[in-house]
């Protein structure tokens, strides 16, 4: 377990003087391009793809290694693979494309930033084991490059032309399956929040080495911007005040068009998501967050609605324009 010294090294946020080589390296060699991919675990695999094929319309876009890649939009993408002994159903990493990828350029940034480069772990090694380390999954002469930052975050770094297939830069796919549409059409990946016991520390530390600044704050938390000024990543938690604790993927959350919120809400219950009410969080609910002014909202409520599979996974649906800023829509944001 790494100490507080060494925590705030690999976060960039000991000083001033860290950040400045991290930022140029980072910009000179890593441009996150947007957010494209994510994978859960889940107890049921089968049932788990059916609800998300009945209530969004994803595709199958391709199957190995157990694992089944749906297909969300035009070219984002969801793996479903089935939890190992010992672990529960959760979001295990997402992935982000890069403007001009080239796997060794990317590896030699990381290194040079800090990251120490390991054998692929097993997939159920919890990426706390492995902070602040990168590795290559080799995958039918297929490569992909993988992260685990200082609280254990496990991130997919691709070409922009990536679907989960094969080649050299895994963007040989077949046609994807055809289905009817389902109940909601997504257009994309909007954002993911993940706690972290640090979350200013983990939210400078992605700034500093990757570029990508706050497009909008909730509360004093940063919505760190990703590419077309609606994509984000976001760290809550308070500073850091100890050992980093593993990091929680708390949810995804999804964009589409013509977000209405009675409509959504209708739409999840004919798939048999309940409202919660007052009940503890469980599988297959759903519930709106009335976001204030105090955390960055509009008058009388920006409304974020959120629900959970059939695992308990939380996830979070939003109209096309959502920013995380401010307006009825939460799409007023600085960019």
């Amino acid at each position: 377990m790494m100490n507080r010294r060494h925590f705030l090294a690999c976060t960039a946020g000991a000083s001033s003087s860290l950040l400045l080589p991290v930022r140029l390296l980072a910009q000179s060699g890593i441009k996150l391009e947007q957010l494209n991919f994510l994978e859960i675990r889940v107890a049921d695999t089968e049932r788990s793809i059916n609800f998300h094929q009945q209530l969004f319309g994803m595709p199958v876009q391709s199957r190995n290694d157990g694992r089944t890649v749906l297909k969300i939009g035009a070219d984002h993408f969801m793996a479903i693979r089935p939890v190992q002994n010992g672990e529960t159903a959760a979001i295990t990493h997402y992935g982000y494309s890069v403007a001009n990828y080239d796997l060794d350029n990317a590896l030699n940034t990381l290194k040079a930033g800090g990251f120490r480069q390991i054998d692929a772990p097993a997939i159920t090694a919890p990426g706390i084991e492995n902070a602040m380390t990168t590795w290559v999954q080799e995958r039918e002469g297929t490569p992909t490059l993988y992260l685990a930052d200082a609280h254990g975050l496990i991130l997919q770094l691709t070409d922009p032309s990536w679907c989960a297939g094969s080649g050299t830069l895994g963007n040989i796919c077949s046609a994807p399956q055809v289905l009817a549409p389902g109940s909601i059409t997504l257009s994309d990946i909007n954002h993911f929040t993940t706690f972290v016991n640090g979350g200013p520390e983990a939210a400078e530390f992605y700034e500093s080495f990757f570029g990508i600044y706050p497009q909008a704050y909730q509360a004093t938390t940063p919505s760190l911007g990703i590419g077309d000024g609606k994509q984000f990543v976001m760290f809550a938690g308070g500073p850091f005040n100890g050992q980093p604790t593993p990091a929680n993927i708390h949810h995804v959350s999804y964009n589409m068009d013509g977000f209405v919120v009675d409509e959504v809400l209708g739409k999840l219950e004919e798939h048999g998501v309940t409202p919660r009410g007052d009940r503890q969080l469980g599988p297959l609910m759903h519930y709106i967050s009335l976001r204030m002014p105090d955390r960055g909202g509009a008058e009388g409520g920006t409304p974020e609605v959120y629900f959970t599979d059939a695992d308990g996974i939380l996830m979070q649906i939003q109209d096309s324009s959502y920013c995380g800023g401010g307006g009825y829509l939460g799409n007023v944001c600085s960019v």
